[in-house]
């Protein structure tokens, strides 16, 4: 077993030692200054800027003209921090040679390695950091002047790392690294303490540029729109009825939209007889494919200055409506005006515990109420988006009253129909016998 006298032997501490130990104690204090201001000054809250712009003294100007040019503040932090760091490292070498006398060179660097490293992390990193984390205005004040100097000083220098790190960039050399989606959603589960209504906004934002328009829009079945035969009068009773400001018109069908029917441009005719010639009042209509990102709908709308769109398929079928309202839905969640209804829940529970679902109900509010895992259904639902498309995908044919159909431990049975489309849905857990 080695022995420590077999390893190092002490020798005599000398007066002339404490100047150097002095001046060690001094650098690490820089040392510890330039770490806790890089923490600092990039942690200042918008909040606590914009006071520091308010409250004009020679401290907040300093902190002020730093942050102006963030580029050369860390190029000086990093210069100054590792030229102190050096002067550290080397002045602990030659106080630990003239305390201590190693006879095996391999401890020897490996006792001064463990020493130098502890003393810099933990006094010169880690502690002004933390500290730094938590009271950054505070440590801002304490190196915003000596920092002011410092950017002087080594402005030369940090003027040429700075340009070269540009061109670099420029040329492909550093590339800036994308976040994805992933990375911001779990940045979104560990915020600490948000609310549900910001936690909902704050997903809302993160998966808006991967939503597709048909994912929000206002399936085809759904769409109040009136045939452009229908006289005056009939016009005014669907205005009132929907509460909508803008209804689609068409002819024949809704695979023939004529245009938008905006409520205000009837408002000046709204005494006229019922054959009144409302069709001349029409707007045209603003198509968008299906698998259109709802962020670049929304840059449409604003360019187009429109509020509402038709969505059609790749064979101009129409497909569904979405508006304005739906894409801001995304975000802020469900806007409600005076004009709006409470909506029904698309389904309904039985005292056996079964429910009935409108056939139209999305496949994720059924896994929802279910309790199941959600995407259990990912296997069988094909690309419907209901529970009726997704027994229409599984069986391959117009589905009758009385059809039943056992999924991942869910029963389901066709209650009624209407045309080819299941209105009611009856859905039950199977129960283990």
């Amino acid at each position: 077993m080695t022995t420590l006298g077999a390893i190092l032997t002490f020798q005599p501490f000398e007066v002339g030692l404490v100047g150097n130990i002095v001046l060690i104690v001094v650098l690490l204090c820089c040392s510890a200054l330039m770490s806790g201001s890089e923490t600092a000054l990039f942690s200042l809250s918008p909040t606590q800027l914009d006071r520091i712009r308010k409250n004009d003294n020679p401290i907040n100007n300093a902190i002020v003209k730093l942050l102006s040019a963030q580029d050369q503040l860390l190029a000086t932090i990093l210069i100054a921090n590792n030229l102190v760091n050096i002067l550290v490292i080397s002045l602990c070498n030659n106080l630990i040679d003239a305390l201590v006398i190693f006879h095996s060179s391999g401890w020897e660097f490996a006792i001064k390695t463990v020493a130098v490293t502890f003393v810099l992390l933990l006094f010169g990193e880690i502690m002004p950091k933390v500290y730094a984390s938590y009271n950054p205005q505070g440590f801002a004040n304490i190196v915003a002047l000596p920092l002011k100097a410092c950017n002087s000083i080594f402005k030369p220098l940090s003027y040429v790392l700075v340009k070269y790190s540009d061109r670099m960039q420029n040329k492909g050399i550093i590339q800036p690294e994308n976040i994805s989606m992933e990375e911001l959603e779990n940045a979104l589960e560990i915020t600490e303490n948000p609310s549900e209504t910001e936690k909902e906004m704050l997903s809302g934002i993160v998966q808006f540029a991967s939503t597709e328009v048909e994912e929000i829009m206002r399936p085809r079945m759904d769409i109040e729109a009136i045939d452009s035969e229908e006289n005056f009068d009939e016009v005014r009773r669907v205005i009132m009825d929907s509460g909508f400001s803008r209804i689609p018109v068409y002819k024949e069908n809704l695979d023939h939209i004529l245009g938008i029917l905006y409520v205000k441009d009837v408002l000046a005719y709204i005494g006229e007889g019922a054959d009144f010639e409302w069709q001349r009042l029409l707007r045209p209509a603003f198509y968008t494919p299906e698998h259109k990102k709802i962020n670049d709908l929304l840059e449409e709308f604003r360019s187009q200055k429109v509020h509402i769109a038709i969505v059609v398929d790749e064979y101009g079928s129409t497909l569904g409506l979405v508006s304005l309202e739906d894409i801001l839905e995304e975000i802020v969640g469900e806007i409600s005006d005076e004009s709006d209804v409470p909506e029904e829940l698309p389904y309904k529970q039985l005292p056996d515990g079964a429910y009935i679902f409108e056939g139209k109900a999305h496949i994720g509010i059924l896994e929802e109420v279910l309790g199941v895992e959600e995407g259990v259904f990912d296997d069988c639902r094909g690309e419907a988006e209901t529970i009726a498309g997704m027994l229409l995908e599984i069986k391959r044919d117009f589905l009758r009253r009385g059809d039943k159909k056992s999924l991942h431990g869910v029963r389901f049975t066709v209650l009624s129909v209407s045309g080819h489309h299941a209105d009611e849905i009856r859905v039950e857990k199977i129960k283990n016998s």
